[in-house]
């Protein structure tokens, strides 16, 4: 399932942020924001805490996730290129336009076919990563039937996305062929908020369950968190990741009226409750900072880059193929797996610029979060805790951060939590004009 759609909304199915509004300013304190009574300076918040060294387990997860890396890689480049050459992508076409008496029909269908194909010819890669590897970590609650289904579901929902948005593209180019780029990745934009604005409501309850949190003390201390970093109203869901994985997550998702931060359940299981509050400040770091906006522009920017160089590229390869392929034109729907290919070597160059960015993004989610809650010495005895549930090595290979990380690596961000304290100083803090007066602090 990692055909075109799925490659261009990636970021928006797994890495997703969130925005709220701006609020007034908070005057600076030396005091934690939570702490427990007025004066409390919870002083075991200024201990230091270092990053442990990985277990035998996590470093044999993190060379063999490097070896599946290359694998995964190299059969992204290598599906495409065999429909693309063998001539099966051209045979799918004619079949399609003999099924599908209009253009768009005949478009749809094609690519419903090349995705199923995609998906059985995938499926023993798909299903050791995805089934076999966690499981053999420890790292999985997750039955065959939960995956399989879920599986069938990430298809159903890839090829609903490619019915309703592949034929723009495919349009553009028959009505624009120089100019088809500029207006496609144009075009990206919208759809990339039309499908974070549904995510949370059509996409995400397919796969599990969504509740308001049950631990209603911690609730309560959430709430009052987010109404300090001005989110308003109950946004904050529980969602029951038990019964698929043992690891520990949270995240900002949705757009405007379909915004929210989720905990995993895991996640309130393992973690006390300062670090909890942490971890929730982190993610109204993304909510009020608007990352969401900022993340979709990136995106948006670095789709239209790409669709700028496969016109170059394309053009120029078709022009020599002279009709080997089965079709002269990109504006032919047989094209796609040469589109596929095409966008797998570029992301290999315009992947890693997006990942700097969303490192920068947590980054400041991680400032905003120690500004909130002055939690220094629970916000990494947190990471701790998560590098250990997640079998996470603390400093990768910077290899690995260029082309995988999405995060700063979790030593890194422990060696920020135990540096970054302006309030100690006197100094002011960078969020401060994000956070609304405590109410304590008008009595």
């Amino acid at each position: 399932m990692r055909y075109v759609f799925s490659i261009l909304i990636l970021f928006l199915l797994v890495s997703p942020f969130a925005k709220a509004e701006g609020t007034s300013p908070a005057p600076t304190a030396a005091a934690s924001p939570l702490a427990s009574k007025p004066g409390d300076p919870l002083a075991e918040e200024n201990v230091p805490v270092s990053a442990t060294e990985p277990s035998a387990k996590a470093m044999r997860h993190y060379h063999t996730g490097n070896v599946w890396w290359w694998v995964r890689m190299t059969w992204g480049l290598a599906l495409p290129a065999l429909i693309l050459f063998s001539g099966l992508s051209a045979r799918l076409r004619d079949f399609a336009r003999r099924l599908g008496w209009k253009w768009y029909f005949a478009l749809c269908l094609y690519f419903v076919l090349l995705t199923l194909l995609n998906y059985g010819l995938s499926w023993p890669l798909d299903y050791y990563q995805g089934f076999v590897r966690p499981h053999a970590y420890g790292m999985s609650n997750q039955t065959f039937q939960k995956w399989f289904a879920d599986s069938l579901k990430e298809l159903a929902i890839i090829s609903a996305l490619g019915v309703l948005f592949l034929w723009l593209p495919y349009l553009l180019l028959k009505k624009s062929p120089k100019r088809w780029w500029l207006y496609a990745g144009l075009a990206m934009m919208p759809i990339y908020f039309f499908v974070q604005l549904i995510r949370p409501v059509v996409f995400e309850p397919l796969f599990n369950q969504f509740t308001p949190i049950e631990n209603k003390v911690l609730e309560t201390k959430i709430l009052a968190l987010a109404e300090r970093a001005g989110i308003h109203g109950s946004r904050v869901y529980e969602v029951n990741k038990s019964v698929d994985t043992r690891t520990v997550n949270a995240y900002v998702t949705g757009f405007m009226g379909t915004k929210r931060i989720v905990l995993w359940d895991t996640m309130l299981k393992k973690l006390d409750e300062r670090e909890l509050l942490f971890v929730m400040g982190h993610e109204m770091g993304h909510y009020a900072l608007g990352h969401v906006i900022k993340g979709i522009l990136c995106l948006s920017a670095l789709t239209l880059v790409a669709f700028y160089l496969i016109h170059r590229i394309a053009t120029a390869l078709l022009s020599r193929a002279q009709g080997r392929l089965g079709f002269d034109r990109l504006s032919d729907m047989a094209s796609l797996p040469l589109i596929v290919l095409l966008m797998n070597l570029l992301s290999l160059i315009l992947m890693p610029i997006g990942f700097a960015y969303s490192r920068h993004l947590e980054h400041e989610a991680d400032r905003f979060g120690l500004e909130i809650t002055h939690y220094n010495h629970s916000a990494a005895t947190g990471f701790v805790r998560l590098q250990e549930e997640n079998l996470s090595v603390p400093r990768p290979s910077f290899f690995y951060t260029l082309t995988r990380g999405t995060h700063p690596p979790i030593g890194d961000r422990i060696d920020f939590f135990n540096s970054y304290k302006p309030w100690e100083h006197g100094e002011p803090s960078r969020y401060e004009s994000y956070f609304k007066p405590e109410r304590s602090a008008k009595k």
